[in-house]
């Protein structure tokens, strides 16, 4: 799992909207770092720290919350949690399958093919939890989220 960037110098002395402008743009900018190919299934951690990033910016909307414009703020927030369930629908199913192919591979020679019959299964619900990322991620970008975060912490600071 990615591990979430230091925010340095912030100390009681700085006021709450600059505080929360530089912590929201640094958060932001971190689910934007994970978006790279989020929807490779060969590779499961992907998905999984975007999921994360986007929790933690959820997180730090929610503490700020009193620094932004009302309005602006709620259907941020929306948005984000919106992709963020998408991610986690989507890791769900990666888990399940990786915890069956684990099981699978430990099984009896006799389970193996029902256990192979559930993986192929999950494969293609998967596939169906990718297409609603697909989604989500082009809801993302119809609605500008990046651009609203920033006029968020703008208004902020």
């Amino acid at each position: 799992m990615a591990s979430a960037r230091d925010i340095t110098d912030l100390d009681g002395r700085e006021p709450f909207g600059a505080a929360a402008a530089r912590v929201v743009a640094i958060r932001a900018q971190e689910v934007w770092d994970h978006s790279h190919d989020v929807q490779d299934t060969g590779d499961i951690e992907r998905v999984h720290d975007m999921r994360v990033a986007t929790r933690r910016l959820r997180a730090m909307l929610e503490v700020f919350a009193p620094c932004f414009p009302a309005k602006a703020h709620r259907d941020v927030l929306r948005d984000v949690k919106d992709l963020a369930d998408a991610l986690g629908r989507r890791r769900d199913l990666d888990v399940q399958i990786d915890l069956l192919r684990s099981y699978g591979e430990q099984a009896a020679s006799a389970d193996r093919r029902g256990v192979e019959s559930l993986v192929e299964h999950f494969r293609e619900v998967q596939a169906a939890g990718n297409a609603d990322l697909a989604q989500a991620l082009d809801e993302v970008k119809r609605r500008d989220l990046r651009a609203r975060l920033t006029a968020l912490v703008e208004a902020a600071a």
